[in-house]
């Protein structure tokens, strides 16, 4: 007996529930792939929630609460009655529900057979679903020397670093791939609130690319914040008495206020004791356990017999431990506060071994060159530098002088010929005489060298340079802006970019063609909305592509004491030690620099104490130029640094007081006398000030004002005197560790001896 087409289709309706999911007809139940199966008894027939939510045909009419999620029950009979005359485009049988997004494209699957053939489904909206060929891809955007990872960043399992639409990768890090069911599975476990990238945290950027890519977020917490009582045994604390002898009649466990309160360790938590046990008083709250004890330094805790409270914020000096890994960059905070605490982490501070530098104050540069192309040069080793020429007498202490030396090899890098470009905006120049030189790795060690051993910040790397040693900001393209202004190339990128019709872009490109075809942009144009793009390869080539050994000879340079390690960690922390985007110097700021040590005695100290308002009012002053000095002229006069270093200054610099002595006669009805003659004294090697107490503030500031003033007049007469008395010394052919000095700073030939 012949059965109704109708009929038919109900008794497929009625056996849904032996064959699976009413749409797909699996009878798999995979959340994180296939959605949670809801079944629905009273109708005989179960679904996937992703079958639903992919389905071409059906649309959330209800509530939530109605159906399944939002789905009527009604609606998905009728789907399923729909699906029933659909072919599968992958196993060829009825009921596929899941079409492609495009207008154009007639393939329709199963949800199961989609995954099979790569269909993807973005979980937004209104769930679109896209075949193969019209899918959404991913691109990669990294520099030529970055190392792809061969592991997946959840599984660890091995991973072909190829995209493709099992393999995805996090669109901010670049560093971290993995596959797709790998991270379909973290976003069911972790929800919306704690799915994000698995090294470098990011989860608006992450989260955005893997809904384009397919992967469903559920709007809910994390799995493992679901779980009932999952936390529970935080909540409970340790309360055992572990002390060799046990007083307490009621047992180790036994806790009541008083003798036999069970106080815990300060430090670890996980030990305890009764109060009477350790032989505590009635108020101690700070015990530490003999584990703890051994571990730290003993002024964290109070002793047992001594019960007096101290702060566990008290400073430490712990024994350094000798370890074989004493020479490698330390680990650092995963947060760090400045760009200083991490420098300062980089150099050993315990290595007694020191550099001989000597240099003539004219040839820094070379002296830098000569000390990082000896064979046994360590840049761990501390720099010990001598002046063959007169310096003013501010720098010519041990100290003083290293730091003088580090501020003239910063000028003299930033002047050389690798860097072209307006002051403070310095980009790498090509030069073949450096390459063949290697004078780039060179500058790089120096510069790493500068920063970690006190000298100044770099300050003077154009946006784009940084952007493109670094990758800061993250896969910006460059711009026309960020080319070395006035040069040959920029120049002919200029014209093209102007162009104001196609007529005049081909006309631009025809006069550049040597040019393009060197960039391998020598392409016909159509139009003159390809001209945006025709600019930014042109720069990406000038910036990137010819300047690749050099960038990559700059890196490696920079690599020395871990610099570049911790830059390219911290990108935006460094940003302004390399660029000139440091703040200006303040009052404020220059004050906070200084500990002031004020003297023992009471009478002697209320002496000094209106002295360090007069001392902050004349750098208020100093700042908004009501004085004869500058703060610059303040901090050079104490430190005999030009402006602060990149490491911050060492040994932190520190204020005392110089006091007249008053003969004994003169001690009664004497007031002002003992302002005349008394000027500020300074110490830049170890950034130690001495400040005249006077009676009054306009003494005060007249007799800083004429020591400073005199000390910047000192410094002037001999740097002129210096300069006047350089020499030149030709007729002397470069050995193997000389450059000529054109070479380095592009002036007249001048030939000096290693």
């Amino acid at each position: 007996m012949s059965i109704s087409w109708h009929s038919q289709q109900e008794l497929i309706v009625s056996n849904l529930q032996r064959h699976g999911c009413a749409l797909c007809r699996c009878s798999d139940d995979d959340p994180a792939l296939f959605g949670e199966k809801v079944k629905l008894e009273e109708h005989k027939f179960s679904v996937h929630y992703f079958c639903l939510l992919s389905s071409s045909g059906v649309y959330q009419r209800g509530e939530e609460n109605e159906g399944v999620f939002g789905f009527l029950v009604d609606d998905i009979k009728q789907e399923v009655r729909r699906a029933a005359r659909m072919t599968c485009y992958g196993c060829k049988k009825k009921g596929a529900c899941v079409g492609c997004n495009v207008s154009s494209c007639r393939r329709v699957v199963h949800f199961p057979c989609g995954r099979k053939l790569m269909f993807i489904t973005q979980y937004n909206e209104i769930f679109p679903s896209y075949c193969q060929d019209h899918s959404p891809t991913q691109s990669l955007c990294v520099d030529s020397d970055f190392s792809l990872p061969q592991s997946c960043s959840i599984c660890l399992d091995s991973i072909e670093p190829v995209l493709s639409y099992s393999v995805l990768k996090c669109p901010s890090c670049h560093a971290s791939w993995f596959h797709r069911d790998c991270v379909q599975h973290q976003a069911h476990s972790a929800g919306l609130f704690f799915f994000r990238c698995t090294l470098c945290n990011n989860k608006e950027n992450f989260q955005q690319e893997m809904v384009r890519m397919g992967i469903y977020i559920p709007e809910r917490d994390a799995s493992w914040e679901l779980e009932a009582n999952a936390y529970s045994e935080l909540l409970e604390v340790y309360n055992h008495c572990d002390s060799v002898t046990c007083l307490c009649n009621e047992g180790r466990t036994y806790s009541k206020k008083g003798w036999f309160e069970v106080i815990r360790c300060c430090l670890c938590g996980s030990r305890g004791t009764h109060r009477k046990c350790s032989g505590l008083k009635l108020n101690t709250t700070d015990w530490a356990c003999i584990d703890c004890i051994n571990a730290t330094d003993a002024s964290l805790v109070a002793s047992p017999q001594s019960g007096q409270k101290r702060s566990l914020l008290s400073k430490r000096h712990l024994t350094p431990m000798t370890s074989s890994l004493g020479c490698k960059r330390p680990c650092t905070r995963v947060r760090p506060e400045s760009s200083e605490e991490l420098l300062w982490s980089l150099l050993p501070h315990s290595c007694p071994v020191s550099a001989q530098v000597e240099v003539h104050r004219n040839e820094a540069l070379l002296a830098g060159l000569d000390l990082v192309r000896r064979t046994d040069f360590d840049p761990t080793h501390s720099l010990s530098v001598r002046f063959k020429d007169e310096l003013p007498s501010s720098h010519c202490a041990g100290d003083a002088s290293r730091k003088y030396f580090l501020n003239l090899l910063m000028q003299q890098i930033q002047n050389s010929v690798v860097f072209e470009g307006p002051s403070g905006s310095k980009n790498l120049a090509l030069d073949s005489l450096a390459l063949r030189e290697d004078l780039y790795f060179d500058i790089g060690s120096l510069l790493a060298l500068c920063l970690v051993h006190g000298g100044p910040p770099i300050s003077f790397f154009s946006h784009g340079l940084y952007q493109c040693l670094f990758n800061y900001p993250a896969n910006c393209p460059l711009s026309l802006n960020h080319m070395t202004p006035e040069t040959h190339f920029t120049q002919k990128v200029h014209r093209i970019a102007a162009a104001k019709t196609l007529d005049e872009l081909k006309e631009a490109m025809k006069a550049s063609w040597e040019f393009l075809e060197l960039a391998g942009c020598n392409r016909p144009v159509t139009s003159l909305d390809e001209r945006e793009a025709l600019v930014e390869d042109l720069v990406s080539f000038t910036m990137i592509t010819r300047m690749q050994l050099p960038l990559q000879r700059l890196r490696e340079g920079l690599h020395t004491l871990g610099v570049f390690d911790q830059v390219q960690l911290f990108p935006s922390v460094f940003f302004g030690v390399f660029c000139d985007a440091r703040e200006a110097m303040t009052a404020e700021m220059l004050g906070r620099l200084f500990t002031i040590n004020f003297s023992e005695q009471q009478e002697t100290r209320n002496l000094e104490t209106p002295i360090v308002s007069f001392w902050r009012h004349l750098l208020l002053e100093c700042e908004v130029g009501r004085s004869s000095i500058s703060l610059q002229d303040v901090l050079r006069f104490v430190t005999g640094a030009d402006e602060l270093p990149a490491v911050g200054l060492r040994p932190p610099p520190t204020i005392s007081f110089l006091h007249h002595v008053k003969p004994e006669e003169q001690m009664e009805n004497a007031v002002e006398w003992w302002d005349d003659g008394l000027f500020p004294q300074s110490k830049p090697a170890t950034n130690h000030l001495l400040l005249p107490v006077t009676s009054t503030y306009k003494s005060f500031k007249s007799s800083m004002e004429q020591a400073i003033s005199h000390h910047e007049l000192l410094c002037a007469r001999r740097a002129a005197k210096l300069l006047a008395g350089c020499s030149e010394r030709p007729g002397s052919e470069p050995g193997p560790l000389s450059l000529r000095v054109s070479l380095l700073t592009g002036s007249q030939p001048v030939y000096f001896t290693s």
